[in-house]
């Protein structure tokens, strides 16, 4: 049986950058950064700027009892863009995904690390982990970067009264989340792309199948014993006196 731990290195690699891909994906799935609103009327909003997410619209006030206001964003909210529900929806399932390719790839690095006899389903798994890295990688990429194009072309909102915030800010900056979503998208596609490219055992596996059908009777130990056999003089075979037998019978 041939070890596989020596050729999972990268993988492993994969699997520890999968892990804090996911940490950093849900983490931009629930902060608000995802938009910076800059307004000018600030006898409200008393920082002048407002954060708007994908599931909270949250501002700093002076005005109100509570420092930090904040307001709910539904799915069924009629006044919000296209691009908001669309990344409550895929971004969830991305977070869905993404665990489930953890722990595919962890059932993968442990067949390759710790198994030595039943390995039969290494390449299902190395394959399940790479195809769920990639799909949570696509999954989240595509909101992160629709939310930064109408951040960056000025998109505008019909937010109701009861949010404080003006259809169209003075300005808009991309919020630090979507930096960290797509900073974790492209890590989850990286090691989805090192698990998908590991060849190694499909090459181990077709070398065993043979050597698994041989006969117990002829296994390794023959090449050793052909080895001694053939370093004997003149490939004598006969076996030799003990002498300690002989010096017993002399006595």
């Amino acid at each position: 049986m041939n070890y596989m731990s020596h050729t999972a290195h990268w993988q492993f690699l994969g699997l520890i950058g999968g892990v804090l891909a996911w940490i950093l994906i849900m983490t931009s799935t629930g902060i608000n950064e995802w938009r910076l609103w800059h307004v000018e009327d600030v006898s409200v909003i008393t920082s002048g700027v407002a954060w708007v997410g994908i599931w909270k619209a949250c501002f700093f006030s002076h005005a109100f009892s509570s420092m930090e206001t904040c307001q709910s964003i539904s799915i069924s909210d009629p006044f919000i863009p296209t691009e908001i529900p669309v990344a409550q929806v895929l971004m969830v399932l991305g977070m869905i995904c993404g665990l489930a390719g953890n722990i595919s790839a962890a059932m993968a690095m442990r067949v390759a690390y710790f198994s030595l006899e039943d390995r039969r389903n290494i390449r299902l798994l190395f394959l399940l982990a790479g195809t769920l890295y990639v799909l949570t990688g696509g999954l989240c990429l595509v909101p992160l970067v629709w939310n930064m194009t109408s951040v960056l072309n000025n998109r505008t909102i019909d937010f109701p009264p009861e949010f404080y915030l003006p259809a169209a800010p003075v300005k808009q900056q991309v919020g630090s989340a979507i930096g960290v979503g797509i900073l974790a998208s492209v890590m989850m596609l990286i090691s989805g792309l090192l698990f998908l490219c590991y060849r190694y055992a499909c090459q181990t596996l077709s070398s065993e199948a043979p050597r698994n059908n041989r006969d117990p009777l002829h296994g390794p130990w023959t090449e050793t014993t052909l080895a001694q056999q053939s370093e004997a003089p003149n490939g004598c075979n006969q076996g030799r006196d003990n002498p300690a037998f002989h010096s017993e019978e002399l006595s």
